[in-house]
């Protein structure tokens, strides 16, 4: 379990507690219950340990079989880790359908082979995932807008992305709107317009590098496309595969292609510098954020 639940919030002097918030809620006193890794924990971070003093591990666990709190804990790891939830369903009422699983007044038990959403529904919590109501109209409104371009990194984009994530703001208004390539779309995800921008401004040249490989790539495999298909003329037209005149073409559209292949591995190449340049700033983001014990 994330350690968050562990620790008292709104102190100045944090505490550590020896049971999770899902158990005090359910009204049981801290005082009562050992937990050895938390209490070493507030040692050695000098914080105050709320819990039976025990040199020994006291196991009780209100949940007996362990494969049943592998199940609790992965849907509660499900929870922690999707803001989309968090928004539509407060930790307290998330809290309390566990409990009454727990204590059968709910007669579902959170299945690891099922869904997050699944899982949710059949404890009585409803979220909707489904927050993008942009109609096809506005979308190719959008799209007119920006001439088809990825207002990120300038290559051409037909995917209508959200400024603010939906799953953050559900705003779908037109000035939320921005066009992206789906490559772009991909990585900023949940990703806050403000930091994507921040990130996407670090690496113009990159961009720019981009937008001249895709341009190069589209030209040269429109050139190939129109050799392989005079080629096949040519052969209809002879009514012969093995020809002199035909097999230079050949040997022609091979160094075509080589050249295509060499250029589009540079261009991956490429890509993933700039995903990872993405995803690195995103995960440091995350991490100054995270609510951990320390």
């Amino acid at each position: 379990m994330d350690s968050l639940h562990f620790k008292q919030s709104g102190l100045i002097n944090p505490k550590l507690t020896s049971i999770c918030d899902i158990c005090l809620q359910r009204g049981e006193k801290a005082e009562n219950f050992g937990n050895s890794t938390i209490e070493t924990f507030a040692k050695t971070l000098l914080y105050s340990f709320v819990g039976k003093k025990t040199n020994e591990e006291q196991e009780s666990f209100f949940v007996k079989t362990k494969q049943d709190r592998k199940s609790y804990e992965a849907f509660l790891q499900d929870y922690d880790g999707n803001e989309i939830a968090e928004q539509q369903v407060s930790r307290k009422k998330f809290n309390q359908a566990i409990i009454d699983s727990e204590t059968g007044k709910i007669d579902y038990l959170p299945d690891q082979g099922r869904d997050f959403q699944y899982n949710l529904e059949h404890l009585g919590l409803k979220v909707d995932f489904q927050l993008n109501e942009v109609d096809f109209i506005d979308r190719e409104r959008i799209r007119a807008k920006y001439h088809y371009r990825c207002q990120y990194c300038g290559r051409r984009g037909h995917s209508v992305d959200h400024k603010d994530p939906v799953s953050l703001s559900h705003n779908n208004d037109m000035d939320n709107l921005i066009l992206s390539c789906s490559e772009c779309n991909r990585i900023k995800s949940n990703m806050p317009f403000k930091l994507f921008k921040k990130l996407n401004d670090q690496i113009p040249e990159i961009n720019q590098k981009l937008v001249k490989y895709e341009n190069a790539l589209g030209t040269l495999q429109e050139e190939f496309e129109h050799r392989r298909r005079k080629l096949a003329g040519q052969v209809h037209l002879k009514g012969v595969i093995n020809d002199p005149e035909l097999n230079a073409m050949r040997k022609q559209n091979k160094k075509l292609q080589d050249a295509i292949d060499s250029l589009q591995s540079d261009y991956d190449a490429l890509r993933k510098i700039r995903e990872n340049h993405f995803n690195t700033g995103w995960k440091i983001a995350q991490e100054n954020k995270q609510s951990d014990i320390i």
